[in-house]
């Protein structure tokens, strides 16, 4: 091999495998780092790579293309994988890889490289992707190498290697876990969170896992509305203000972390098979995700909400086990682009210490017939409720006939 382009982040695993490869494949190394929304977590990183053994560093800035062809398309679906988890780390994935096989091409590279481990779901996204875009592209996965476990057995031993070396890096024997933060959200697992009796939300812990979000109890004692407007099921406006999609997710990231919201603690499946416990920060993710279904509930058609909605846990499962350019999850996503054509209004949402609450919503293509509803005298008459009678009628017969059928 005479390149490889590895996706860089500047972390733990990246700073020591980055050398690693060098050595052992002899072969010149390209960093690649997408900015999706680390934030001061890229200072410098240029400089660390070339000074930790690579040739050249991209950090190309992906936040528009991660809000706007990622990040909004999931939200717009409504993914929640196991009820709890909004795929921050999941959705971020296909798009590193898809970058990183693009800069493969464009530097003539026979390989990329990533410092996913052989136990996480990462290794399957990354890899899943390269086979979808560039299936001529060789994936190597250090710690799927027999050499590089021998040498770095776990994070203790990459610490103390990378303390040897200089090499600065967020994880420390002070910190034992480590972080992924982009602009949907930051994850932190491993190390003192494999308890799953520790309590990530204790006070006491607070300067630990509080990058994105104050603890509920730290939030303000008064509520806040903020208001979102929907445009086919995308949200284009916050408090009256219209913005892109990456400026919506930086704008309510930094009203809902005020507020607490958008904290999980969950003990997950992980594709390849383990429970894993993962603590994350979705401050915006949250907040347009509540408010999505709440518009979704005046403006789309029930049986369409029903069939979507059943698809759910589907297309979760999809981005979570990496598989957002297969063609099942496309195909998902074009049923879900259809059902989104009249979600279009304003929701009204109260953030107050770590909860989000339905506070009014309003829309030009309501369903919701207020005449109809109402539950005093209608004067239209545009609901008959002697109709009910034979509707429940017939919708009780195969009951009547299986009941006089079976309990003879």
């Amino acid at each position: 091999m005479e390149k490889i382009v590895v996706a860089y982040s500047g972390g733990l695993d990246t700073s020591v495998l980055l050398n690693w490869l060098k050595e052992t494949y002899g072969a010149e190394i390209v960093a690649f780092c997408a900015d999706i929304g680390q934030g001061e977590e890229l200072d410098g990183l240029e400089e660390k790579a070339l000074r930790t053994g690579a040739s050249k560093c991209h950090v190309d800035d992906l936040q528009e293309e991660f809000a706007r062809d990622f990040i909004y398309p999931m939200l717009q679906a409504g993914a929640l994988y196991e009820g709890q988890y909004f795929l921050g780390t999941s959705i971020a994935r296909p798009l590193i890889a898809k970058r990183m096989v693009e800069i493969a091409r464009a530097e003539g590279a026979t390989a990329v490289a990533h410092g996913a481990t052989g136990k996480g779901n990462d290794q399957v996204r990354f890899e899943l992707t390269a086979a979808a875009l560039a299936p001529d592209v060789e994936v190597i996965a250090p710690w799927r190498d027999a050499r590089f476990r021998e040498k770095f057995p776990g994070r203790a031993e990459m610490i103390a290697y990378a303390e040897a070396h200089g090499v600065a890096v967020a994880a420390s024997s002070k910190k034992p876990f480590s972080m992924d933060r982009n602009l949907l959200h930051i994850s932190y697992e491993a190390g003192i969170l494999e308890d799953p009796w520790f309590d990530a939300g204790d006070l006491r812990n607070r300067e630990y896992f509080t990058t994105l979000s104050v603890l509920p109890e730290d939030a303000p004692d008064t509520p806040e509305l903020v208001e979102l407007e929907f445009e086919k099921g995308l949200c284009v406006a916050v408090n009256g203000e219209v913005l892109s999609p990456l400026d919506v997710m930086r704008k309510l990231n930094k009203l809902g972390g005020t507020h607490g919201v958008g904290r999980v603690d969950m003990v997950e499946n992980r594709f390849v098979g383990m429970k894993s416990r993962g603590v994350y920060e979705t401050p915006g993710g949250a907040i347009i995700h509540f408010a999505h279904r709440q518009m979704e509930s005046l403006t789309m058609d029930r049986e369409v909400m029903h069939l979507r909605d059943g698809l759910i846990p589907k297309y979760s499962a999809l981005v979570y086990n990496g598989f957002w350019f297969a063609p099942e999850r496309e195909a998902i996503q074009a049923l879900v682009t259809e059902s989104q054509k009249n979600v279009t209004g304003t929701v009204r949402v109260k953030l107050f210490k770590g909860g989000i609450h339905a506070a009014g919503r309003k829309s030009p293509v309501s369903l919701y017939n207020p005449h109809i509803a109402t539950m005093e005298a209608d004067p239209t008459q545009a609901y008959n409720q002697d109709d009910a009678t034979g509707f429940i009628r017939l919708n009780g017969l195969r009951l009547k006939v299986a009941s006089r059928v079976h309990r003879k």
